[in-house]
């Protein structure tokens, strides 16, 4: 095997907000780490207080970027809407760490998979819009905001359609899969070159596609990285892993 397909591939991984970043909690954050490992990848931590030029320097030494999930929620001014009453609190400083990622990932090809809030923040990065709340805009039978984690209450887990001809059917092995749930907003308004391939019963949106170009970008409404030993959920991340390996080695071979 050659030093290029042996190279293990550096995911840079963003804080999911600066309370947490600040406070040193761990726990959430820590379980996409340990997926991109079992995946086969090395996560690299990212700050949410680097300078530009520190995080810029960062991220072109990054073969691939996961964007995870956030208490917080986009700032509707980025989509030209006004705030909802329910829409949580922004965090300005990970939406511009996530949008820096963002632009060195697609100049440079590089892959993304973007995780609940990382795919709202990556539609409205394409310029597209967000449903700021499901329960009070949609009124969905679904439960998809998990408010029961304090008092023990189970995650609620939903079954998901999803498209055929996908790179996610592939990777689901079917049209249908079982996904877990914790959000309030979603996509409403896909961004540019962004294709829905998988949604709820009730319409919402559970993942899109990137189809601009030959770049593996991809974002899931739900938290694989809390699914532990599900196949679809493994797989989106040995996927990731496979294409930023395949991006090291076209951009460093």
């Amino acid at each position: 095997m050659s030093g290029k397909a042996q190279q293990i591939p550096r995911i840079g991984v963003p804080y999911r907000s600066v309370k947490e970043e600040a406070e040193n909690r761990r726990d959430a954050y820590d379980n996409y780490l340990r997926a991109l490992r079992e995946a086969g990848g090395e996560p690299v931590e990212i700050s949410l207080v680097l300078s530009r030029p520190r995080l810029g320097e960062l991220a072109r030494t990054l073969d691939g970027i996961v964007l995870p999930g956030s208490p917080a929620d986009v700032d509707p001014k980025r989509y030209g809407a006004p705030r909802h009453p329910r829409s949580g609190d922004p965090d300005p400083q990970r939406e511009q760490t996530d949008f820096t990622l963002l632009d060195a990932a697609f100049a440079a090809n590089k892959p993304v998979l973007a995780i609940c809030y990382g795919v709202q923040l990556l539609n409205v990065y394409l310029g597209g819009s967000l449903v700021q709340d499901i329960p009070s805009e949609l009124a969905s039978e679904i439960t998809h905001d998990w408010r029961g984690r304090a008092s023990g209450a189970p995650e609620p887990f939903h079954p998901v359609g999803i498209e055929a001809g996908t790179r996610l059917v592939l990777l689901a092995g079917g049209t249908e899969a079982r996904v877990n749930s914790s959000h309030h907003q979603s996509v409403h308004r896909p961004g540019s070159d962004l294709r829905v391939v998988a949604r709820a019963p009730d319409g919402v949106v559970e993942a899109v596609e990137f189809t601009g170009k030959d770049q593996w970008v991809m974002g899931v409404q739900w938290h694989p990285e809390r699914m532990k030993d599900d196949g679809l959920s493994e797989a989106l991340f040995r996927d990731l892993i496979a294409a930023a390996r395949a991006a090291f080695a076209g951009v460093r071979g």
